[in-house]
């Protein structure tokens, strides 16, 4: 099956509480901005692990390279 930039978003919508969230891509490389309440306090690294988490195993077995901006709500609406 290959993986499309909607089949992403909806991994990531299903995991992850989020406001704002767009998926685009090229079936190897993708590129997401997500904006979650989630995010707030915590470094570029553990929003990304956030991230991972609701990807699982999929990031190994399924998605080559996944670019993030990762955003709180609040960072987003500046």
């Amino acid at each position: 099956m290959t993986t499309t930039p909607e089949l992403i978003k909806s991994y990531i919508a299903a995991g992850l509480d989020c406001s704002h969230l767009e998926v685009d891509g090229d079936g190897q490389h993708f590129n997401a901005l997500i904006v979650s309440s989630a995010f707030a306090g915590k470094r570029p690294i553990a929003r990304h692990q956030l991230v991972y988490a609701a990807l699982g195993d999929r990031m190994r077995e399924e998605i080559h390279a996944l670019s993030m901006k990762t955003l709180t709500p609040e960072e987003f609406g500046k």
